[in-house]
């Protein structure tokens, strides 16, 4: 059963994941008074540079796992691979609110698609593949062009192969067998991309971000702007949806729903269990950040209501980036520079990112892009 139990500054946070979503999450958890420990399986990772202490050892380790929930009065995670097995042991000691299930769904693509579908809610045309019979059954049915994913891992458009045309069919079946478990989609030709990041407590309180529009650059999130360029339907609908899902999968904690918009038309993509990417400009655009405000639930206080208090753009900065950005600080003013203590520069890596705030930020965008140069 997930915990109902407060716990207050002064107590101790376990963060399973070491990356920058965790070294975010500890961050408002310190600001607020909390003692954190992180379990990663690299010693001095970008959490553990902000944390109290590390337990240094993979993710499936029962016996740190063991040690983490001894330590600890409540634990949280950065990341939705989570050994679920280690999760449910979590669970069983009232230590984990989120609970293991929102992990299940969102660890694989055919549970996503198949809980989302029972809700009757909008997603593309799906087929689950699990042998080369099945792969060229889909073939069959679905229109091009279509997207072929693995069900499990994959991220930053890893893990997955667009389809054009019959010609590429063979390379389906070749991507399937090596794969075994995946899933077919329709490819949604859509006008934008939007966030719907949201934090719900372990009463059920809900309080939505205001919703953000993505540009991606190989697969990879580039930038994040706020408020999407949506109409109030299209927002009316995107937080319905969510809600919808927030409550049959009981979730506590930030969450987000990435979705398609095509016109009016919304459709559900994928699920991330914890915060995200395109929430970071909550930091210094809204009253309260998504990492605080998952704190607040985790740990059975009250949410905050959220107010947007300025317009802002969130651009990722990657590891070919890093040069740039450096430079770029010595000689402009303009934007909130995050970079997350990464050891190893390497290209496509998310090393940070940059927030610009205000009525003005897009000519603060362009004067940094200038100085990069």
């Amino acid at each position: 059963m997930p915990t109902t139990k407060t716990i207050l500054p002064g107590q101790m946070i376990g963060i399973i994941g070491g990356g920058q979503l965790g070294r975010m999450m500890a961050i408002a958890a310190k600001y607020m008074g909390y003692n954190v420990t992180v379990l990663d399986p690299t010693p001095n990772c970008p959490t553990a540079q902000v944390a109290d202490s590390q337990i240094t050892a993979p993710y499936d380790d029962m016996e740190a796992i063991q040690t983490l929930t001894e330590q600890c009065d409540v634990i949280t995670y950065e990341f939705e691979n989570v050994d679920l097995q280690a999760a449910s042991y979590i669970e069983q000691q009232e230590k984990l609110p989120q609970g293991a299930y929102a992990l299940e769904v969102t660890q694989n693509r055919e549970k996503e698609k198949r809980l989302m579908k029972d809700l009757g809610l909008p997603i593309p045309a799906f087929h689950v593949i699990t042998d080369h019979h099945s792969c060229e059954e889909a073939l069959n049915e679905i229109s091009y062009p279509a997207v072929i994913k693995t069900c499990s891992g994959g991220y930053d458009g890893k893990g997955q192969l667009k389809l054009t045309s019959q010609d590429d069919n063979r390379e389906a079946i070749r991507f399937a067998e090596n794969n075994e478990h995946c899933i077919m989609e329709e490819w949604i030709s859509f006008d934008r991309e939007i966030s719907v990041v949201f934090t719900r407590s372990q009463s059920g309180e809900i309080a939505f971000f205001p919703i953000a529009e993505n540009t991606h650059k190989d697969h990879i999130l580039y930038q994040t702007t706020v408020p999407a360029n949506i109409s109030e339907a299209v927002n009316e609908k995107a937080i319905h949806h969510a809600k919808i899902l927030a409550n049959k999968m009981n979730i506590v904690g930030t969450f987000a729903i990435e979705m398609f918009v095509q016109g009016e038309t919304i459709y559900l993509n994928e699920m991330a269990p914890r915060p995200h990417n395109s929430g970071h400009y909550t930091i210094e655009a809204c009253n309260i950040s998504q990492f605080a405000q998952h704190i607040r639930a985790i740990c059975g206080l009250p949410l905050m209501e959220i107010n947007l208090l300025e317009e802002a753009t969130m651009i990722n900065v990657l590891g070919e980036d890093m040069e740039g950005v450096l430079s770029a600080m010595q000689k402009v003013s303009g934007g909130f520079v995050h970079l997350y203590g990464k050891e190893g520069i390497k290209p496509k890596r998310k090393m940070g990112h940059i927030t610009f705030i205000g009525d003005t930020h897009k000519e603060a965008i362009q004067e940094f892009e200038e100085a990069k140069q």
